[in-house]
């Protein structure tokens, strides 16, 4: 006997609008459609971003294989595939619902335009104002040569194949803006910035390397952002292993990236990622090259710590698993499964060990140079459980000042101020707050360094020591020692060649 039942259809209007609140970002909702572009196999993929105020717009164009009119109308159909479904090695989809989800995310008119090789041109749309207009239950892909203007129909002409996505009523990005509202502008172009960011992150391994795409932004082309600098002399990788689950392989690979001192500015900065060192540190979950997770500890138990931040893991998963690491819709968050847990948590604590070996290995250094006092202007001193620090009153040109001034005692008691004065809970607070914003000394003003190395370089020949050992206290002087480059090219200057002094010498 067979079960009774009712028909329940959703209401389209209700629905969409509940599949609008699936937590897409504009930067994932892009990434969304590049994944798809990528499937189709596309060399090239252009997104552009249009602001016209309330009539702004956002195109996502590919040269891949395109679709039929049959398969255009399955690729809109929302749940269109199932998400058990095991999917071509090629191909990024999951759920069936990127397209559509991550569309109207962003938009309430989404047009997608393609042609396949040999095919004609064909097209589709999903009107949620329309939709919401007819109240129906009805779920009406609108179609027809009235959908188009010529300019939308000349997007593919002279492609032999190729899709065009097209976001139209950007309610969330530009509203009902009038076009020269500079505020919402403004805020316009900061949202491309973060959405070029984030597609050089999560495609960095499609857009390197032998085969790779060509991605453009607002007709510039996106390079790739490698969070592991790998090819650095000074990256520290640590030993690749191989996790079995279910009989599917996931490869990790840890990595400690050099300390700040072993990179120029321009490098420290790069490496950084558009949330910051701090942020970054963690597990990188890659799937099928496609980037899901860019710097998390995973809720294994650890936090993210300033001694920790050069710590970062790459983890590859198969397609097959992604049941397992509960992957959401949007292809931004993982969770591991509890079979891997234990071996993901000691490669975690393993690496974030040697990452604050770093530090720790620098700290030692710091101490032992600094036993001799005329090395760095500040020197650390623990009495009765406090900590404080104190100037070096044989540091070059402290000793100098100290002996030259005509008030010693007024100089004396500056220092002194000074010592006692350092705002030590302010630099705590704020270095927690924000880790990556401390400016390293003399970051801008090579000039001012290089009276600062002049004017300590004479002091020691003044106080006795050679030129070579002038040279040599310099090397490893903070903050001269910051700016390996700076130095060389001072000693240069100063030494003759063969009694040059090696910056290799630098503390690390």
């Amino acid at each position: 006997m067979g079960l009774e039942y009712d028909i329940a259809n959703p209401r389209s209007s209700r629905l969409f609008e509940s599949l609008r609140a699936f937590g897409y970002d504009l930067s994932t909702a892009v990434a969304d459609l590049i994944d798809n572009s990528i499937s189709a196999q596309a060399r090239n993929i252009w997104v552009d971003f249009m602001w016209a105020g309330q009539t702004s717009r956002v195109l996502v164009k590919d040269d891949g294989q395109g679709m039929s009119e049959a398969r255009l109308v399955e690729a809109m159909t929302p749940g269109s595939e199932s998400p058990r479904e095991l999917r071509g090695e090629a191909d990024l989809g999951r759920f069936g619902l990127g397209l559509k989800t991550a569309s109207i995310s962003q938009c309430r008119c989404l047009t997608v335009i393609t042609k396949e090789h040999d095919g004609p041109i064909v097209w589709r749309r999903w009107d949620l104002d329309y939709i919401a207009r007819e109240g129906n239950s009805e779920w009406r892909l609108l179609k027809g040569d009235s959908l188009l203007s010529q300019a939308d129909r000349d997007l593919l002409i002279g492609m032999d194949s190729g899709t065009v996505v097209i976001w139209d009523r950007l309610d969330h990005l530009a509203g009902e803006a009038n076009e020269d509202d500079e505020t919402k502008q403004r805020h316009f172009r900061e949202r491309i910035d973060a959405v070029k960011l984030h597609l050089a992150m999560t495609f960095h391994r499609f857009l390197s390397g032998k085969g790779a795409i060509r991605l453009h932004l607002n007709g510039r082309g996106i390079e790739p952002w490698n969070p592991f600098l790998e090819g650095h002399p000074a990256l520290d990788p640590l030993s690749m292993e191989q996790l079995s689950l279910n009989g599917d392989r996931i490869q990790v690979r840890p990595f400690v990236l050099p300390h700040h001192s072993k990179l120029t500015p321009q490098q420290h900065s790069c490496a950084a990622g558009p949330k910051g060192w701090n942020e970054h540190q963690g597990f990188y979950i890659y799937r099928k090259n496609r980037l899901l997770v860019a710097g998390d500890w995973l809720g294994l138990g650890m936090q993210k710590e300033e001694h920790c931040k050069l710590a970062r893991i790459a983890v590859d998963i198969p397609g097959s698993t992604d049941l397992l690491w509960q992957l959401d819709v949007k292809k931004s968050k993982a969770i591991p499964p509890p079979e891997l847990q234990p071996d993901l948590r000691r490669i975690a604590r393993a690496t974030r060990n040697k990452a604050a070996n770093v530090y720790r290995h620098r700290g030692r250094v710091l101490q032992r140079q600094n036993s001799r006092g005329d090395v760095f202007l500040w020197s650390h001193v623990k009495r009765h459980g406090k900590t404080s620090y104190k100037i070096s009153r044989e540091h070059p040109l402290v000793k100098k000042a100290l002996e030259t001034t005509m008030d010693r005692a007024a100089l004396s008691n500056l220092l002194r101020m000074i010592e006692q004065t350092v705002p030590a809970p302010l630099i705590v607070l704020q270095n927690s707050e924000a880790p990556d914003s401390l400016a390293i000394p003399f970051e801008d003003d090579a000039n001012g360094m290089q009276e600062a190395m002049t004017i300590t370089y004479q002091a020691m020949i003044e106080q006795g020591k050679t030129p070579r050992e002038a040279a040599e206290y310099l090397v490893v002087m903070e903050p001269f020692n910051l700016h390996p480059d700076l130095i060389t090219a001072f000693l240069e200057k100063i030494s003759p060649p063969r009694s040059r002094v090696s910056t290799d010498r630098v503390p690390t």
